[in-house]
């Protein structure tokens, strides 16, 4: 694993995988285990960035309360 892909709390790695695949299948895109090589960057990019998107609101939203 690249130093860039590092999950930064390891016991967060499963949630992070799941929380992946649940942003893949909400966007259509064909996510799946292991290697995704058939899929183009913006079909990656898409997931990345809602998962951004997402994790940005959610503290965002914890700001305020």
């Amino acid at each position: 694993m690249s130093s860039r892909n590092r999950v930064e709390v390891p016991e967060a790695k499963d949630a992070m995988d799941r929380f992946k695949m649940e942003v893949a299948s909400e966007l259509g895109v064909p996510l799946k285990q292991g290697y995704n090589g058939n899929l183009t960057s913006a079909q990656n990019g898409s997931v990345g960035g809602e998962m951004v998107r997402r994790m940005i609101k959610d503290y965002e939203q914890s700001l305020t309360k």
